[in-house]
């Protein structure tokens, strides 16, 4: 009798692992998603900026894989990606491609990731209170979200009046 039991539970066991194999071996795996890996930013920030941690903190918080890169020359950066001094903010990011400058809101880099307009980056020149890493309370000073391609021509991507 003894027998005839581990003889039916072995030959379960045997049967009902091989079916989970072969089920497991007929599921394809997933491919990587595209949305994931256009959501991997590249951030270069300074060391002493308590505002960029900050918007890396948006950034994570909203989806992004933040490679968080704090050096010393953040100008060296912003010569190697051809950020002009009327685009330049505190930190230099890159997405897919793109240059972000600046406290842009990580819904507008998900919008041009979507939308993949033919631009070099989005910025937010300056350092404007209640963008994104430069919450003040209640303080929100109008601003706009720049377009910029690689000849240096900018347009307003979108404009903050009232957030």
């Amino acid at each position: 009798m003894m027998k005839k039991i581990i003889i039916v539970v072995s030959t379960a066991l045997i049967f009902g692992f091989g079916l989970n194999i072969s089920y497991a071996q007929s599921v394809p795996s997933e491919p990587a998603s595209s949305e994931s890996s256009a959501m991997d930013v590249v951030v270069y920030r300074s060391p002493t900026c308590g505002c960029c941690s900050k918007w890396v903190a948006h950034l994570k918080t909203q989806g992004f894989n933040v490679q968080d890169n704090v050096i010393e020359d953040i100008q060296k950066i912003k010569d190697q990606y051809s950020i002009s001094g009327p685009l330049a903010s505190c930190h230099t990011a890159v997405v897919n491609g793109y240059i972000v400058e600046g406290h842009v809101p990580a819904t507008d880099i998900k919008t041009m990731l979507l939308e993949k307009p033919e631009i070099s980056g989005l910025t937010v020149p300056g350092m404007v209170v209640g963008t994104p890493g430069m919450e003040m309370g209640d303080k929100k000073a109008p601003f706009k979200v720049i377009a910029f391609d690689k000849d240096g021509k900018t347009q307003i991507y979108k404009a903050y009046d009232k957030y």
